[in-house]
């Protein structure tokens, strides 16, 4: 298949199919994507992968490039500043089975940025253009590139950035509506996406505080986006994906899953983890999205707490099941929506 038709495959589909999972570091492993696109989220990019290649071989790094079974197009994220590395990188990632390769110029991490990548890349364009045209001379899949408005609040570059990724011959560009400044304070900027969608001509995902049926909609009507990327707003619920494409075709919301459907997927994404990752990382790893999953329920501070204490993924799975088999046992075989009006949900 050509760069171009892998490109447009993603992008010919109906707009329900165009709403993706974004790429977060240390969440959208190959478990996550798995599960946001049996949702029914239409892409998902991996968490960023380091162009060092002295870290190539980390164990942090093989789980972040493992791509077995995984659903095409495959999309794989690297981060650096350096631009002979980044297309290095690039290269290794296609070798490795990556069909897209995305430039990550958006994380804010003080981490990441510290090393003059991410969002940190956008204080030098001289710097970006040169990884980009790099990047994209390196191999034969296409390229995308994921970044910010800007480093500053007041010193946006995006139209100039946007321009020239188009330039070098950038695919498509997934734009956050905020600066590395911002972190994830304030309020998303869509102006500016829409500015950016009206000044270049390939494609670009419009990201940013899109957390409900009704966002989504907005967004893409504000910025005329041609997809949309779905972030935090998916940790612990993935049938979040489920629910826009549903309220993008047919203008009404789908009934907030059952406790008993939490419960199943819960268990079924710590099962995926526990696999991937092995007895010691699986149960750690495991903490957060078990966290996300109970945020809210009726008893659930009080019932991480003993979680957090648990060591073992058997031990893990059974408080998890516990928990859910208790809320069930007090007839709370209902929606969200429906715990809330009944005191289910923590005051």
């Amino acid at each position: 298949m050509s760069q171009h038709q892998v490109i447009q495959d993603l992008f010919d589909r109906p707009i329900d199919r165009k709403i993706w999972v974004a790429p977060m570091a240390g969440v959208t492993d190959r478990p996550f994507r798995t599960l946001c696109k049996y949702f029914g989220a239409g892409h998902a990019v991996s968490e960023m992968m380091t162009a060092d290649k002295t870290l190539r071989m980390s164990k942090k790094s093989l789980y972040r490039a493992n791509f077995d079974g995984e659903i095409a197009p495959i999309s794989a994220q690297i981060a650096g500043a350096d631009p002979i590395d980044l297309a290095e990188a690039a290269r290794y990632q296609v070798a490795n089975g990556a069909q897209i390769v995305d430039i990550n110029m958006g994380c804010p991490a003080k981490k990441v940025c510290s090393k003059l990548a991410g969002s940190a890349l956008l204080q030098d364009e001289d710097l970006v253009a040169r990884i980009l045209d790099q990047v994209v001379a390196a191999v034969d899949v296409p390229v995308t590139l994921k970044t910010r408005l800007g480093y500053l609040n007041g010193q946006e570059n995006i139209l100039r950035v946007a321009k020239r990724a188009e330039q070098a011959g950038i695919a498509a560009l997934a734009l956050h509506g905020r600066t590395r400044e911002d972190m994830y304070l304030n309020t998303a900027r869509y102006e500016l996406i829409k500015q950016v969608k009206a000044s270049i001509n390939i494609p670009v995902i419009a990201n940013g505080d899109i957390d409900s049926p009704e966002k989504a909609q907005a967004v893409l009507s504000e910025t005329g986006a041609d997809a949309l990327m779905i972030g935090r707003a998916a940790q612990g619920r993935p049938w979040i994906f489920r629910e826009i494409a549903h309220f993008l075709k047919t203008g009404t919301h789908l009934a907030a899953p059952e406790i008993i459907e939490v419960k199943q997927v819960l268990l079924g994404h710590l099962a995926e983890l526990y696999q991937f990752y092995g007895e010691y990382s699986g149960c750690r790893i495991a903490r957060k999205h078990i966290a996300w999953y109970t945020k809210g329920l009726r008893g659930s501070n009080e019932f991480r707490q003993q979680m957090y204490q648990v060591e073992s993924t058997v031990a893990q799975a059974q408080v998890v099941e516990q928990y859910f088999d208790r809320l069930l046992g007090q007839g709370q075989i209902m929606s969200d929506v429906q715990a809330e009006q009944v005191n289910l949900l923590e005051v």
